[in-house]
């Protein structure tokens, strides 16, 4: 990780793995989105990821992901955000971002089932059930939430 990002800087970082998507990887999907956005976001990621493959619970759960994601933004994190997807090295790599206050210290753990009553942390969980990879770099400035989920397979 560069020296300009990263815990010394006051910023909290968890990775799933070392690998992301190429910089000259093709974009599927590129927008600027907001409250009144949401469900219109989830059904264009879900015709975009159909058409390179995807369908049923894959399909499914990867969108399922990429609302929460983009819920948590619009609720959490000023109400707008960016989200792009795409398509490298045999996976879709969905990579939202915004410039909220960061995301509190006890969502970055690896997260656990979060309790019947308690108030928040499914949409981080979700993610983390749902996709082959989660990441998160988050701090004052804002956070960026990394999803990657595997091609399917053709057959």
């Amino acid at each position: 990780m560069e020296e300009s990002y990263g815990p010394a800087l006051g910023q909290d970082v968890r990775s799933a793995g070392d690998r992301e998507p190429a910089e000259s990887a093709p974009r599927l999907f590129d927008r600027v989105f907001g409250r009144d956005d949401i469900t219109v976001v989830r059904h264009q990621v879900s015709g975009c990821l159909a058409d390179v493959g995807f369908d049923g619970d894959r399909l499914s759960g990867f969108v399922l992901a990429v609302n929460e994601v983009i819920t948590n933004v619009v609720l959490h994190a000023g109400g707008r955000g960016r989200l792009v997807v795409v398509i490298d090295d045999g996976s879709a790599w969905c990579t939202v971002t915004d410039s909220g206050p960061g995301i509190p210290r006890r969502y970055l753990t690896p997260p656990e089932v979060p309790g019947a009553l308690e108030v928040g942390g499914r949409g981080i969980w979700l993610a983390y059930q749902l996709c082959d990879e989660v990441s998160v770099a988050t701090g004052p400035i804002g956070s960026t939430i990394g999803l990657r989920m595997a091609l399917p397979a053709r057959v």
